[in-house]
């Protein structure tokens, strides 16, 4: 089990984890299992004491102390299971070694070119190595290369009991990806009082403001009849939503906005004449513009009802999960040491919010304040996704510096 982060990264991406939106089992693919046992054999294999995994999926461990003094327990997460929007199927790893710059072309599918202009942070990447995958998959670095992270520090903190450390919890997930990540997470059971998730992407960024996040469900029914004798009877549900997605402004789209900006993005549209269905996403930094997006949408809805009387249109919004930031000001050392941290990797943090979030939304929404950890990767839900191992590597050094800060900082309270 000595192997490197990028040894165990290749030996993790190859397994297909994808799960899947709108299932009724949890996680919401079986084949998730299929890496959640294999950490536990890892884990155990390693040395670590405590090692569990439930029905559910979660799988929980824990080191113990090596200081005599009291130190916060404190817990690294990362999930297991890849976009539903992309295959996560027979995926086939490339290494590029002392990567010299410039488009990358992905071997699998000539139209598929990791562009070096709409990269920059290639630019940290010159001269090193850089994984993708052949363009006909993703490449799961979201997030199994935080899982990587993270068992490689674990593996140093065993090798080398010099480094001076808490309790440490280590958590892995099913179904982040599908909102679900932290559906059955037993918080008193893992047993942090603080923890990190590893599931960022540039090297060098740390994250403690993520989207708050709503779902929304339009489902227009109308009504189906032969073509041939449709006149003043056929009500075509496809139309319908058709109007009220055209009416969706197009400057609070995912590629119309940047930093702050929220957003409304129409991502599934399914139907026939009879039925049709789209799926929304709501994003907003500020929970309460959340409702503005609804209402944007519900006049959409108004506007074109009208044009189909006929026509019966139902809204469904439902929660997803909460910008961190108002739960990590509560206590600043969880954030304050994460950026010592990095700084002690030898690199210059930057608090970036994210577009998106983490499972650490719910977690800190939940009580357990967790912040979010760089892994070094790029394009994440896409065919172009790519990882610096560099990056990896400079996320073990944080996740080490940050377990010693912690007994620092303990010793001086």
């Amino acid at each position: 089990m000595a192997d490197t982060v990028l040894d165990k990264f290749l030996r993790y991406a190859v397994i297909d984890t994808q799960s899947k939106e709108d299932a009724e089992t949890y996680p919401s693919t079986a084949k998730q299992f299929d890496l959640l046992n294999l950490l536990v054999k890892e884990l155990k294999d390693l040395g670590v004491p405590q090692v569990g995994i439930d029905e559910h999926g979660y799988v929980m461990s824990a080191l113990s102390s090596n200081v005599s003094i009291k130190v916060p327990a404190i817990g690294f997460v990362a999930h297991v299971d890849t976009s539903p929007e992309v295959s996560g199927a027979n995926v086939k790893p490339q290494i590029i070694k002392e990567y010299k710059g410039g488009d990358i072309l992905l071997p699998g599918d000539s139209n598929i070119v990791i562009q070096e202009s709409e990269n920059p942070s290639l630019k940290t990447a010159l001269g090193k190595t850089i994984v993708t995958s052949d363009g006909t998959t993703l490449l799961g670095a979201d997030d199994k290369a935080g899982i990587a992270i993270i068992m490689t520090a674990v593996q140093k903190l065993i090798a080398d009991p010099k480094i001076p450390h808490g309790e440490i919890k280590i958590g892995f997930t099913p179904d982040e990806e599908v909102g679900a990540g932290t559906k059955y997470f037993d918080i008193k059971k893992f047993g942090a009082q603080f923890a990190y998730t590893l599931d960022g992407d540039t090297t060098g960024e740390l994250n403690k403001e993520t989207f708050s996040a709503n779902s929304c469900l339009i489902t227009v029914q109308g009504r189906d009849i032969h073509p041939g004798s449709a006149k003043n009877i056929m009500v075509n549900s496809v139309r319908v939503i058709a109007e009220i997605i055209s009416r969706l402004p197009k400057i609070q789209a995912p590629e119309t906005t940047e930093g702050y900006e929220p957003y409304i993005h129409p991502y599934v549209l399914e139907g026939g004449v009879g039925k049709s269905t789209v799926k929304i996403l709501f994003r907003d930094f500020q929970t309460a513009g959340l409702n503005d997006l609804k209402k944007t949408v519900e006049k959409a809805v108004a506007e074109v009802q009208p044009l189909y009387p006929k026509a019966k249109i139902d809204i469904q919004v439902t929660e997803q999960y909460r910008n961190m930031k108002e739960g990590l000001e509560k206590d600043t050392r969880v954030v304050d040491y994460l950026h010592e941290a990095t700084k002690r990797s030898g690199l210059q943090p930057i608090w970036t919010p994210i577009r998106g979030g983490t499972d650490g939304s719910r977690l800190t929404a939940d009580g357990l304040p967790t912040p979010n950890i760089f892994t070094g990767g790029a394009n994440y839900h896409s065919r172009t996704e790519w990882v610096n191992v560099w990056g990896m590597e400079k996320a073990v050094d944080t996740v080490l510096n940050l377990v010693q800060i912690w007994v620092e900082n303990s010793k001086q309270a």
